[in-house]
């Protein structure tokens, strides 16, 4: 599922949240699939009132949707790029036209502007050494307004999360 994050991002708001909220948050967070009879028991509510407080969480914006997490090595793209960008120019047009295209990249996770000496980093995932040769050949050269490029291949995955500390 990708994601873009606005201005308006629930993260910037005072939703009120209460105990029963952020406990609902974290269960949720640790295993999506959990029935809501099960997760009412572990928040200490009944039912309707867990159900009517997941939904308020869903509406607001704070629960932005369920996924399952896969096994990448299973699926053949065990291999994780990470990559610095630099753009030739730093004007509102050059950052629009480079995020419009890096939606577009195969096997292209997430894509942060960052500060320091590049302007976003991506991170690719990726078969082999070979795959993302011709996806660098194919589509990352031909990203817009794209003065370099730096690629870091992961050799070994020490922490990869999902859950967010709160």
């Amino acid at each position: 599922m990708k994601t873009n994050a606005t201005a308006d991002s629930p993260d910037e708001k005072n939703h009120n949240l209460d105990r029963f909220d952020l406990a609902i948050l974290r269960y949720l967070q640790s295993d999506s699939s959990i029935s809501n009879v099960a997760l009412a028991e572990k928040v200490k509510l009944s039912a309707p009132a867990c159900l009517r407080r997941v939904e308020r969480l869903k509406q607001i914006g704070l629960i932005k949707g369920y996924v399952a997490l896969l096994n990448p090595q299973a699926l053949n793209v065990g291999m994780v790029v990470l990559i610095g960008v630099v753009l030739d120019r730093s004007t509102p047009k050059s950052f629009e036209d480079f995020e419009a295209a890096v939606q577009k990249i195969s096997g292209c996770m997430e894509c942060h502007v960052v500060t320091g000496e590049f302007d976003y980093i991506l991170m690719i995932r990726t078969k082999d050494n070979q795959s993302f040769n011709k996806l660098h050949a194919e589509q990352l050269l031909f990203l817009p307004g794209v003065r370099q490029i730096r690629s870091f291949i992961g050799l070994r995955e020490v922490l990869s999360t999902t859950q967010l500390v709160f």
